[in-house]
């Protein structure tokens, strides 16, 4: 059953009333050029089944306030997980100090909007507690029972609600609720004394039910049953310069990591991007195009609103290899004169909001999968990633393959371990050459990391056929 709630306010139940509260902001912003009062409710729980029990469960909630005042390039915050008046009070005098006696000009607010991307509903209602450890216990024994290589099992669920409320000087005020849910399974076989393991993740904004479907859970056991398996007989990898062939969905995560922060208006403001000052520019190789779009309804990086209040949008960055975009708050836009895309966000109301990707993802192509390892003389085929290291600055990345085969004479053979990838973001784009036709999103699971705050992400590109990346490998 879902249950379906109401933006709640958060303000009133806390003893401070909105008028209150906007005068308090409003005599901060005198002569501030922009800034906010955001608040928050957060609910969350997590379980997690491993080794054929109960291993943990946890339950957590918190509330609280930040209060923004912009001056120029200075922004005052201050936050409090106590809502009182005279905490408020408080906040507003501390970050009001950003202004140090400067006059700004105070922009316009976010436009309105009724766009609702996903249900208000509350995962940890539904279902039972109950109900949620007797899924983990199906988990395990489905997973046990399906390969009698497998030696453990980790299961877990988790889910939040995180309630928002947004206030601004002009007395625009929003509310909405952020759903978000996740089930992993991983899983251990052994073979010959040898172990390897491997997990699948998936999730987004809605509730539980679509994520507990026997179907959907049983697809990701047997996925991360295939992945480990495949791992057992795999051999290591040579080194050296190659094509590479990526696969659909989360490698993704390599153009999230390795080019989408370049994309950040934080970053372009202060000269520090490998693609500053490159708009209008090819950066990239003929018929990619590369997205970040926040209003995709239930996607794990969306939002109805960033947590400045603006909405969120479809925002092009490349076009056809060309560059046409960024992603902007408010802040970044207002310094280089351009419009907020809808990328302002933070990862709770202790942080301060920042450009920020939400779902990052290349359009398709006509490219076949089957054409472009068969055009393939000597390369690597590299279906699934890991952790990676990048360099915002260069574009430089490393990031570690947690399934790749070998690709000899146009043919897909042996499975290999130890294999990375190494390259430049820049290069990489440039050095594309085909484009599959088989689109694909990543199962919700992505987390993007910036200046020390964490907010959900999407991820997302077809098959592609890069030529001459620097492959590092285990074979000696």
């Amino acid at each position: 059953m879902t249950v379906s709630v109401s933006p709640p306010p958060i303000l009133e139940p806390a003893g401070v009333s909105p008028e209150t509260a906007g005068a308090v902001l409003q005599e901060a912003l005198v002569g501030a050029d922009d800034g906010e009062l955001f608040l928050e409710r957060a609910e969350s729980e997590s379980l997690l089944f491993d080794d054929g029990r109960l291993k943990s469960a946890a339950y957590d909630a918190n509330e609280g306030f930040g209060l923004r005042v912009v001056s120029g390039e200075t922004a005052g915050y201050a936050h409090s997980n106590e809502i009182t008046v005279d905490a408020l009070k408080r906040a507003a005098e501390a970050a009001a100090l950003a202004k140090q006696g400067r006059a700004g000009n105070a922009a316009v607010g976010p436009r309105a909007t009724n766009q609702k991307l996903y249900d208000e509903v509350d995962p940890l209602a539904s279902p039972a507690f109950s109900d949620k450890i007797a899924l983990l216990q199906e988990i395990d024994a489905y997973a046990r029972a399906k390969d009698p290589r497998v030696v453990q099992v980790s299961a877990s669920i988790a889910g939040e609600r995180r309630a928002i409320e947004i206030l601004r000087a002009d007395g625009q005020r929003l509310r909405d609720v952020r759903p978000l849910v996740r089930v992993n399974v991983s899983v251990t076989v052994e073979k010959d004394g040898r172990r390897e393991s491997a997990s699948q993740g998936a999730g987004g904004r809605a509730g539980f039910e679509t994520w507990i479907a026997p179907d959907r859970w049983q697809g990701q056991v047997e996925e991360a049953i295939r992945q480990a398996l495949v791992n057992l007989d795999a051999i290591d990898c040579p080194a050296g310069e190659m094509d590479v062939v990526l696969g659909a969905g989360w490698p993704g995560v390599l153009l999230h990591e390795a080019v989408g922060h370049g994309f950040e208006g934080d970053f372009h403001r202060k000269g520090s991007s490998v693609f500053s000052g490159k708009m209008g520019q090819r950066v990239a190789a003929p018929g990619v195009t590369v997205v970040d779009d926040g209003s995709i309804a239930g996607r794990r990086g969306s939002l109805s609103f960033d947590d400045e209040g603006t909405p969120t949008q479809r925002n092009v960055l490349i076009e056809d290899g060309i560059m046409v975009g960024m992603m902007h708050d408010r802040m970044s836009a207002r310094l280089m004169g351009m419009e907020a895309t809808g990328n302002g966000r933070r990862q709770s109301f202790a942080h301060i909001p920042m450009p920020r990707m939400t779902n990052t993802f290349m359009e398709g192509g006509k490219d076949k999968l089957a054409d472009m390892i068969a055009s393939t003389k000597r390369g690597l085929y590299a279906v699934n990633f890991g952790g990676g290291q990048v360099d915002i600055t260069n574009g430089k990345f490393v990031f570690q393959c947690t399934e790749a085969y070998l690709i000899e004479d146009g043919k897909v053979t042996a499975p290999v371990k130890g294999a990375t990838l190494i390259g430049d973001g820049a290069t990489a784009l440039q050095k594309i050459s085909m484009i599959g036709n088989d689109f694909a999103f990543d199962p919700g699971v992505g987390v993007c990391g910036k200046s020390g705050q964490g907010v959900p992400v999407g991820i997302g590109q077809p098959s592609l056929k890069i030529g001459g990346l620097t492959v590092g490998g285990t074979a000696v």
